[in-house]
């Protein structure tokens, strides 16, 4: 496990703006209470709570990850109407500490979603 610091920053923040997920024309997730963690050089990621998602649209996936800043990913597949988005979505179930806000979360890649809505 590495820490962040002054060589790999990670901030997570409330994001106080409206976070739409479109697939297909479908929002599989819509929410007031997303956060929006900044990672060193990458662009941010919006974490959506899983209280604010359309579950029955996300589809466990066999592909894992290790980030050692954040821990182990599990991947999801998005399923709407006959379009489906493989491993579209990942979670950090057991988040690092540094992280920790991010459990009970979900995150989408923006090149597998048709649109990552954010407005006031």
């Amino acid at each position: 496990m590495k820490v962040p610091g002054p060589d790999h920053p990670i901030t997570v923040a409330p994001e106080p703006r409206r976070v739409r997920i479109l697939v297909a024309g479908v929002p599989v997730a819509d929410t007031r209470d997303a956060l929006r963690l900044e990672e060193a050089r990458y662009a941010p990621v919006f974490y959506v709570p899983r209280a604010d998602i359309r579950a029955e649209n996300f589809v466990p996936s066999a592909r894992t990850s290790h980030c050692p800043y954040k821990g182990d990913a599990r991947y999801f597949d998005l399923s709407v109407g006959g379009t489906r988005r493989p491993d579209a979505v990942w979670s950090y179930e057991d988040p690092f500490p540094a992280v920790a806000a991010i459990k009970g979360y979900v995150a989408f890649y923006p090149d597998r979603v048709d649109a990552i809505e954010v407005a006031d």
